[in-house]
């Protein structure tokens, strides 16, 4: 027969999506059955490694428990947590034209991914090999989850690096008895097609005595979508079409009637000067396909009353397919033509030849040799300027990316007691390895032949001039060797030891004074091979270098937990940790928990804390490139007029004076349940980041230096004796401070009504006051940073029918910021923003129905009412794809059958 575990009741009950707060959670223990709820023990939540009987404690934890998870309706974790309030400005989904396709992850505070710690059963999750920086959501199976516990608040000193903005913990089942199977089905409605979803779960445990074993099977896909899947879409035009460089900027090379002919392909301007463009949007993937096959086993052995061994293990794969426009010549010299390529407009014997564009052509030529020679250069050392050109290769069909990504995971461990002792030490093992294969790039130095002897001709990509079959077949063959398949090899591996010893130290009259030591060993091993052409640079539309290194980490850490008088406690904690590569770093906190009257936490918080930087900054090969920037001097060296945009040689690399980025912390906040029906809790939260790891840039660079700014030590400008361009460095660095204020609030009610049934809600509620970099104006309500999000749920029970009505709200934005200026038009420090864009409100139900028989179904939609994202442009896209979606109405049935 089946039976749930022990909270089945309680579960069942819990508040729909967006999460109780550890008060409603532990509102919903209380409504376990009474023999269970008086069975009082120690429990470790996230945020802490000292259990203890108190959920409510003295750092805000919000709790997602099974309940909440199905009546969310979705179908994977990072979709689901992508949606709470503290996923603030965001975060990145699996996007079709990016280095990271395949990759979900959450953004706490709107401080960056790098800047989440995302847990498993209390053990950090590896690095994506992707990013090398963050962590990837879809590797973790949602039919393997119990819970989830968000902790909104820094915890360096307790897990280290990374837990800077808060801490996701997912915790794994664990007490499951009997078998369960599920099914489901969604589509959506506003792509024309694409972006239907499918899930499936079967998940079996059983229990003795002495062992237990919980352990399933899940899967979950979701279809890719075009973007001319919306009504929506405009054609997206790309300079990358048919045009070559003039001195009034990129013009057509053929006609407007030859342009329009060609697939895809669209004239604009006025006839004979106008641009032949690409419209990427008629082949653009939107969003990239995405799947998860899993399984997991997790076990328990109970070898005497004192000790106990306990296992997990996790196997994972992803994959994802994102398909992006035919690639273009960005690549090394293919971007150039020669002068005698039947391609040059500047060529007489082309048929593209243009008298007016050659002269000007020959006359900046001529003034570059003059001022060659001037400078005492001979005139056979002159390099002369070749014609510059954009195409896109469209004959050699789309840019596919398949990406298949593999996450193993092992852990076994020991616990038990010595004496009053209470240890545990176990080890864990992490692999994870992606393979991307990229087809449908150009080969740059093949493409730069075929253009130069006439074998490709811009004004017929496509080969239509060719009549007979053995014609047909050699421009094939052309075609073919232009054509290059790319791959990408990352893995993250990760082998930890671990282990704690926790105590009580004394008794006094207020309680017990505890205590918990311990060290962890961690070794990191990362690589991210790209093949050898997409290094060089010879692969047009694409792009990456390679990375790779390892390290090791020895971590001490302790805690405690000291009552000071009844209802007064203080928790001490400090954690000490040594890299092998760039140092160490000592994250202390502090924090207080008061209770004066049953009901009534005030509690606050004081931490540092750290993120050390990622193996991917600190191993990067070097990484040739030729940004555009604006320098006189370089100008001046080419013959051009002074304030051109000239290319320059650079270079990124591996920065050995980088350093870990710091934080402190502070928290203050309450929890209050007046009557048995209604919880309250509000918590304020001031995080400031100082030694900022950023990215330095050509141009910023060239900035600094040009007024007097400091350059960070490891980058800087190189330069000839005539003062141009030698080459630029260029990479990561440590500079600056971040600081962000805000509050989170949450109420949340348990109406019982006897036979009429139940009824549970719960408010949740994010306020974010301020984000200041460096000290500068406040930029909250800039795009994509939303000064508020918000989610109401309500669940009401009776019987065997369960009904869900979530609320979700982004908060408005303003799309331009300009400062104001006096009356001497000089900046008073005030901003005025323009282009409002509006407070986003979407409505998700589901009903629900338990047959006698265990069998569930569950009907439902998110965003019943098909709200659509305002179409602003952010980031490229049409709208912000990291705070909305555009699915529309999301439809779903779901199928569960317990046993």
């Amino acid at each position: 027969m089946y039976t749930n575990n022990k909270l089945s009741k309680a579960v069942r009950l819990a508040i729909a999506f967006t999460a109780a707060s550890a008060t409603a959670f532990t509102a919903s223990v209380n409504a376990a059955e009474e023999d269970e709820a008086a069975k009082v023990e120690r429990i470790e939540v996230t945020g802490s490694r000292i259990k203890r009987t108190d959920l409510e404690q003295s750092v805000p934890v919000t709790v997602i428990d099974r309940a909440a998870i199905d009546f969310s309706g979705q179908t994977s974790v990072s979709d689901l947590i992508r949606n709470t309030t503290f996923n603030s400005a965001g975060s990145f989904r699996p996007q079709s034209g990016s280095s990271a396709q395949g990759v979900s992850s959450v953004d706490l505070r709107g401080l960056g991914s790098e800047r989440s710690l995302i847990l498993v059963d209390g053990r950090r999750l590896p690095k994506s090999p992707s990013t090398g920086s963050s962590q990837d959501l879809n590797s973790i199976p949602m039919a393997a989850v119990e819970r989830i516990e968000i902790l909104s608040d820094g915890a360096s000193a307790v897990y280290g690096s990374d837990a800077i903005a808060g801490v996701i913990n997912i915790i794994t089942r664990k007490d499951f008895n009997g078998v369960e199977f599920r099914v489901g089905k969604s589509t959506v409605s506003l792509p024309n097609e694409g972006g239907d979803r499918e899930e499936g779960s079967a998940v079996f445990g059983s229990s003795s005595d002495n062992a237990s074993v919980v352990g399933g099977v899940s899967w979950n896909s979701r279809d890719i979508i075009y973007e001319n899947a919306y009504d929506w879409v405009q054609p997206g035009g790309s300079s990358f079409g048919v045009n070559y460089l003039s001195p009034t900027g990129y013009k057509s090379v053929i006609s407007q009637a030859e342009c329009d002919s060609l697939e895809n392909f669209f004239y604009t301007g006025a006839a004979g000067a106008g641009s032949c463009l690409y419209n990427f949007n008629a082949t653009n993937a939107n969003e990239a396909s995405t799947g998860n096959q899993s399984g997991f086993l997790k076990a328990e052995y109970n070898i005497n009353d004192d000790w106990k061994i306990f296992s997990h293990t996790l196997i994972s794969k992803t994959k994802s397919f994102g398909r992006y426009a035919p690639s273009l010549n960005d690549a090394g010299d293919a971007a150039f033509m020669s002068d005698d390529s039947p391609n040059n407009p500047f060529n007489i014997a082309s048929p593209f030849y243009n008298a007016s564009f050659a002269a000007g052509f020959q006359d900046k030529r001529d003034k570059a040799l003059a001022k060659h020679i001037a400078d005492g250069n001979s005139p056979e050392s002159f390099n002369p300027e070749l014609v510059q050109f954009r195409h896109r290769f469209a004959a050699l069909g789309n840019r596919d990316n398949q990406v298949d990504n593999w996450s193993t995971d092992f852990l076994v461990g020991v616990e038990g007691t010595i004496g009053s002792v209470i240890v545990d030490f176990g080890v864990r093992k992490n692999k994870t390895k992606t393979y991307e294969i990229g087809r449908g790039y150009l080969m740059g130095s093949n493409a730069r032949t075929a253009v130069d002897s006439g074998a490709y001709m811009l004004n017929d990509p496509f080969g239509t001039r060719f009549t007979t079959d053995a014609e047909k077949s050699a421009y094939q063959e052309t075609i073919k060797g232009l054509n290059v398949t790319t791959s990408r090899i990352g893995t993250f591996d990760q082998e930890e030891v671990f282990g704690s010893a926790s105590f009580d130290v004394a008794e006094t009259d207020a309680g017990a004074i505890q205590m918990i030591v311990g060290a962890e060993y961690r070794k990191e091993d990362y690589s991210d091979t790209y093949d050898s052409l997409s290094e060089a640079g010879q692969v047009g539309g694409s792009a990456g270098n390679s990375a790779g290194g390892g390290r090791n980490l020895k971590s001490g850490f302790v805690e405690a937990l000291i009552p000071v008088m009844d209802g007064l406690e203080f928790s001490l904690a400090g954690r000490y940790d040594k890299y092998s590569d760039y140092g160490s770093d000592f994250s202390p906190k502090v924090s207080v928990r008061y209770e004066p009257m049953d009901g009534l936490v005030f509690r606050g918080s004081y931490g540092e804390g750290f993120r050390a930087p990622t193996l991917d900054i600190l191993t990067q090969a070097p990484a040739p490139d030729n940004p555009s920037v604006s320098d006189d001097p370089s100008c001046l060296n080419l013959g051009l007029a002074a304030g051109c945009d000239v290319q320059v040689s650079a270079i990124t690399l591996a920065n050995s004076e980088i350093n870990s980025e710091t934080s402190k912390q502070i928290s203050l906040g309450l929890a209050y349940q007046p009557v048995e029906w209604l919880s309250v809790s509000a918590d304020y939260y001031d995080i400031k980041i100082d030694n900022l790891i950023r990215f330095f840039g050509a141009n910023t660079i060239l900035d600094r230096e040009q007024s007097g700014d400091p350059i960070p030590a490891g980058l800087g400008v190189a330069r000839l004796p005539n003062g141009g361009i030698d080459l630029i460095t260029q990479g990561y660095a440590n500079e600056g401070n971040w600081q962000i204020t805000g509050l989170d609030f949450n109420v949340a009610t348990n109406f019982d009504f006897g036979a009429a049934g139940r009824l549970k809600q719960n408010l949740q509620f994010g306020h974010r006051f301020s984000s200041e970099f460096d000290g500068g104006r406040n930029v909250i309500n800039d795009m994509g940073d939303p000064r508020q999000r918000a989610s109401l749920s309500n669940v009401y029970v009776w019987e065997n029918v369960d009904v869900s009505w979530n609320i979700n709200m982004v908060g408005s934005q303003f799309e331009d910021t300009d400062q104001v200026l006096d009356a001497n038009g000089n900046p008073t420090g005030q901003v005025s923003r323009t282009g409002h864009v509006g407070t986003w409100v979407t409505h998700d139900m589901q009903i629900s129905y338990t047959l006698p028989t265990n069998t569930k179904i569950s009907i439902g939609a998110q965003n019943i009412f098909e709200k659509e994202p305002q179409l602003i442009g952010y980031d490229g896209r049409n709208y912000n794809f990291n705070l909305y979606d555009a699915y529309g109405r999301i439809a779903y049935i779901r199928l569960s059958q317990s046993f």
